[in-house]
């Protein structure tokens, strides 16, 4: 065997590791809504014939089916039938209700003394929440607007005041899971395409790092969530209206407009599979992974 087959073998083998570390949680997502194999198996399918189209952009359509069988090892008539189903359009625009949150936590105009999201009235000239949500957008009626958020327990409304107070700084609809699934799917998936460009591409097109810790108590877990809190709520506050302020901009200058954005923050720990107690004089391995290309963690 070639030292060139040698790596090639490797690269697989590696890939099934990350693709059963990457598959694994979709899983268990499936099997907890119901979702057997035979449907996920269906659109890994249309997915793979979907990527395999994208790959070869100015080819000619004829022949394009034999080309698409040849990458997937999709028989022909299998690739027939996928490309004629269509591909599910993409959500490429932040939902109204979080742009509201977004504008509402971020706006010093909205803000009390303290920085905190002033109650606004119901309706009127601005500050209220009539005036807010027609910022954002003349489409959908306020009223409307406002009853999802109080369904989503995000707002509460004061019908003796006529005020509308803001429970929440960031918008996570937990009473929707339909909303919920859309957000892990934009999310997850932005986070995804970004580590897969820098991988395929080996560069640093995107930013994507990460600091990982073990050897870390409850008490431990519990100090850091107010930390991890707090940095989010600094980077929401600073890229939201600096973000407001460019699309003004762009929207002045009359400039083409064919790039989107997506910028977030994530956290996550779990027990440690098989743990045990470490001795007190055992130091905390603290691992600071933050490679430029941005897929190591």
């Amino acid at each position: 065997m070639s030292s060139s087959d040698s790596d090639f073998n490797g690269q697989h083998k590696t890939l099934i590791k990350v693709l059963w570390r990457l598959l694994a949680p979709a899983a268990r997502l499936c099997l907890a809504k119901g979702v057997t194999f035979a449907i996920v198996e269906d659109v890994l399918k249309r997915v793979f014939v979907q990527e395999a189209k994208a790959l070869q952009p100015d080819a000619p359509e004829h022949g394009m089916v034999s080309r698409i069988s040849t990458a997937t090892g999709i028989n022909r008539r299998e690739v027939t039938r996928l490309t004629k189903l269509g591909t599910p359009v993409r959500q490429t625009k932040a939902p109204l209700l979080s742009e509201i949150i977004a504008r509402w936590t971020t706006d010093k105009a909205l803000q009390n003394a303290d920085g905190s999201p002033s109650a606004l009235k119901r309706q009127g000239v601005a500050p209220s929440f009539e005036a807010l949500a027609q910022e954002i957008t003349r489409n959908v009626h306020q009223r409307t607007l406002l009853d999802e958020l109080i369904r989503l327990e995000i707002v509460t409304f004061d019908e003796n005041l006529d005020l509308v107070s803001l429970v929440h700084k960031d918008f996570v609809p937990k009473q929707d899971s339909q909303q919920m699934l859309d957000f892990l799917g934009n999310n997850v998936g932005d986070h995804l395409e970004a580590a897969v460009d820098n991988v395929l591409h080996g560069g640093d097109k995107h930013l994507e790092q990460a600091i990982f810790a073990d050897e870390l108590s409850d008490v431990s877990i519990e100090a850091l969530r107010p930390i991890f809190m707090g940095s989010w709520n600094a980077l929401r506050d600073s890229m939201v209206p600096a973000i407001r302020s460019l699309i003004e901009t762009d929207q002045s200058a009359e400039c083409e407009k064919k790039y989107r954005t997506r910028i977030g923050l994530y956290t996550f720990y779990e027990a440690i599979p098989n743990s045990v107690t470490t001795s007190k004089k055992s130091p905390t391995r603290q691992y600071f992974k933050a490679s430029k290309k941005g897929t190591r963690k």
